[in-house]
């Protein structure tokens, strides 16, 4: 298999396919992306017969920043005849390894969209026929994806179970909370659910932990941090929720936030803060540098053009500085589904390597 199918947001795909170019080379792979403007999804293709592969076992996902979802296919099915799709996808299934679940799924566009509903009819026949034909193997760590182009046209292929991501087309379907004060609240949510094993969720999400949000209003990130039990200096010039403040666990600060220092350490910080990436990127190097904080969750907003590189730029700033200063540095980006003209960063430190 040497095609490399990535799901991406519509109108991000240059930033997809330069990323996932970057990568392929780190590793000794070398090819071209074929891309479509506001697609949303893109497709490497390696030189190496197998490429795409080896790419999905050598590059671990969490370092992809633009890409949804990916998996190694063979290329396009095409010429799909309306009254049989089955008996052409499964053929092709013969091909590729063995794997123990499907998923189907179209790219995250309004033509993807009207698609949805093949996919779901489609979805009981060919399960059946992958069972009939014994192309499931129960102990199987591979996944196979079936992504409907048209109506006539699909990739099949494959990803690893645990280098991927666990939902279909890599969109976390997450319920906009009738209580939460804004949308963005779920900007948040799913930043936890992508950075944070659900297995550390009691630890590092724990009650009683103190946070500050920096940007807060009108509180869409808070409340999720009060959801958890946390109590929370809300930085922002802005009104807030008014439930939110009857809680008791807020304390609104009427500041600027990127000149507020906490008075005490905190366990967090989130910002949402509208600004050049590079002013964020420096209020978070001084936040942790100066040990205010343990871990944060903050978004960059992306210039109209250069916007991988300037990720990037951000990234091995904030990496760079904080070696530096003798930390040793987690840090990841994604453009999450519920972000838009930015990526989202997780930075996590650990103690003083001297």
């Amino acid at each position: 298999m040497n095609h490399l199918f990535l799901h991406c947001r519509a109108g991000f795909e240059k930033e997809c396919a330069a990323e996932i170019t970057d990568l392929a080379g780190e590793v000794g792979i070398y090819g071209y992306s074929k891309t479509k403007d506001n697609s949303a999804y893109v497709v490497f293709i390696t030189q190496m017969p197998n490429g795409a592969e080896v790419l999905i076992k050598q590059l671990r996902f969490t370092q992809l920043i633009f890409a949804r979802q990916w998996f190694a296919s063979d290329g396009l099915v095409d010429d799909l005849p309306v009254t049989d799709r089955v008996t052409p996808l499964l053929a092709a299934t013969e091909k590729l390894p063995r794997t123990s679940e499907l998923v189907i799924e179209t790219v995250d566009t309004n033509e993807g969209k009207e698609l949805s509903g093949l996919g779901k009819k489609f979805t009981a026949p060919f399960e059946k026929a992958l069972k009939a034909n014994k192309l499931f193997q129960p102990s199987s760590q591979l996944r196979l994806h079936l992504v409907f182009i048209s109506g006539t046209q699909a990739y099949l292929g494959i990803s690893s179970i645990h280098n991927s991501s666990p939902w279909p087309m890599g969109i976390a379907r997450l319920r906009l909370p009738k209580e939460a004060p804004s949308r963005a609240t779920l900007k948040l949510e799913e930043a936890w659910h992508h950075f944070i094993p659900a297995n550390d969720w009691d630890v590092r999400l724990a009650s009683g932990m103190r946070a500050v949000d920096l940007g807060a209003a009108p509180g869409g990130w808070t409340w999720q941090l009060v959801r958890r039990g946390m109590y929370v200096e809300a930085v922002d010039n802005g009104p807030m929720d008014k439930n939110l403040l009857e809680t008791g666990q807020v304390l609104h600060i009427l500041t600027d936030g990127f000149l507020y220092e906490p008075k005490k350490p905190v366990h967090w910080l989130v910002c949402d803060i509208v600004d050049k990436p590079a002013r964020v990127a420096s209020m978070v190097i001084r936040w942790f540098t100066k040990k205010y904080c343990r871990e944060a969750i903050f978004n960059l907003k992306l210039p109209m053009k250069q916007r991988y590189l300037e990720v990037k730029k951000c990234e091995e700033r904030i990496r760079a500085e904080l070696e530096k200063a003798g930390f040793g540095v987690e840090i990841q980006f994604k453009q999450l589904f519920h972000d838009r003209e930015e990526v989202t960063g997780h930075l996590r430190v650990f103690q003083n390597k001297n």
